[in-house]
């Protein structure tokens, strides 16, 4: 059987289970197309079916491209990984920190590199620690004045965030939080610009990336596909519920232009134009001609990883992501015996909350970008099976160079 094929049975099984509306999935190699497959609706009840161009939202797939924008000002010489935020943004220049039933101040600031690591003692709303219950508050005034004339904007959350007690210090542990969106202020602050303005100007448009951005013009709203919740009945059966709601501050129509502009969880898009971003990163930095950033800061950007105190807690806190680490808003796979899926040392990417999904493999040259919409995803069974599927021929095809030689390594 073709790989297309398998890919192909795989993705019908997972839209006839009822697991998935519909899906897509692109696999490039050495910057060239090897496969594009899609399966299902992007709405079911509309009878729209998947399509290439079908826009998604990203939710935390947005945060790979906050990290390559901070990485933009870094290369620049406009800020330093090692700064405080509160150099930039004068709310958090004096943290406080939660000790037991107390309140105390930070030992030290918060870094920007704190932010891009998840290292920050910041949360996303949290019943269960008490920065958690007040971040939630937050959000729920966020969410409550959408689609009003007097939406919160990406500065004011961040400096309602930073009045709220952290979780713990900074750099003692490791939490998924809303260090993107305090990301998505600082560019703002940084540059002068808003930050959706920035990612235009710096990333999008030099890239040709036409369907990205922080809302869906209304000439395009029909490729927008609907979100689902799969429920599964007493009897085994499942269906699929229509996921109407707003989540972290995100319309879940979004039709017009957001107060919040989310660094972790705003944008939307198609894998035709994240894969321009991705193959821009496989790259080192560059694309058709557009330089967006230097080798060496694509190396740094994709490298790093965690302190051993910070690991253990990512491992315990995301057990899928064995064999991976964590460090400028990406996983990056440091031991591919440990995972649980074929992966490959050095791999890195992210995931959104509905299901989109990418992983490049650099020294494969290989990106992967999934497309799916269904609620409380990320990387899910689906998306492991296709992985699977894929890099057991891609990479055990070595005919058809899609390694690199010992010199092109070097």
């Amino acid at each position: 059987m073709e790989l297309i094929d398998r890919v192909q049975e795989i993705m019908k099984r997972a839209v006839d289970t009822k697991s998935v509306a519909g899906v897509n999935l692109l696999v490039r190699v050495n910057d060239e197309e090897i496969l594009y497959a899609e399966e299902g609706f992007a709405d079911i009840e509309k009878k729209k079916p998947m399509r290439r161009d079908t826009i998604f939202r990203m939710f935390s797939m947005s945060k790979p491209v906050t990290s390559a924008a901070t990485m933009i000002l870094f290369e620049r010489g406009l800020i330093d990984l090692l700064e405080p935020v509160g150099d930039y943004l004068p709310s958090f220049k004096h943290m406080r920190v939660f000790d037991g039933n107390t309140v105390k101040p930070c030992e030290r600031p918060i870094f920007i590199r704190d932010l891009l690591d998840m290292t920050a003692g910041l949360s996303y709303p949290d019943g269960s620690t008490p920065t958690g219950i007040m971040v939630d508050e937050v959000f729920k005034e966020l969410d409550g004045r959408l689609r009003t004339d007097h939406e919160m904007t990406t500065r004011e959350l961040a400096d309602r965030l930073a009045a709220i007690p952290l979780d713990f210090e900074p750099e003692s542990n490791f939490k998924y939080s809303t260090c993107a969106d305090i990301l998505g202020a600082l560019i703002e602050e940084v540059s002068g610009m808003k930050y959706s303005e920035f990612l235009k100007k710096e990333i999008f448009d030099p890239l040709g990336m036409e369907d990205t951005g922080f809302f869906v013009p209304a000439e395009k709203l029909d490729r927008l596909a609907s979100g689902y919740q799969t429920l599964e009945a007493e009897d085994g059966t499942r269906s699929l519920r229509k996921y109407d709601w707003n989540n972290l501050g995100i319309n879940n129509i979004p039709d017009h232009a957001p107060g919040f502009e989310s660094g972790g969880a705003g944008l939307v898009s198609t894998l035709d134009d994240y894969a321009r971003f991705t193959q821009m990163l496989l790259n080192e930095g560059e694309l058709d001609g557009a330089r967006i950033l230097s080798p060496s800061t694509v190396r740094f950007m994709t490298g790093r990883r965690l302190e051993e105190h910070e690991q253990k807690m990512f491992l315990k806190r995301m057990m899928c992501y064995q064999g991976f680490t964590y460090s400028n808003l990406l996983r990056i796979c440091i031991d591919e015996d440990k995972a649980g899926y074929i992966c490959s040392d050095g791999e890195y990417g992210w995931d959104g909350w509905l299901g989109t999904y990418m992983a490049n493999l650099p020294y494969e040259g290989v990106s992967i970008l999934m497309g799916t919409q269904k609620v409380d995803s990320g990387t899910f069974d689906l998306t492991r099976k296709l992985r699977n599927v894929i890099l057991t021929e891609i990479l055990a095809d070595e005919d058809a160079e899609f390694y690199l030689d010992e010199e092109e390594e070097d």
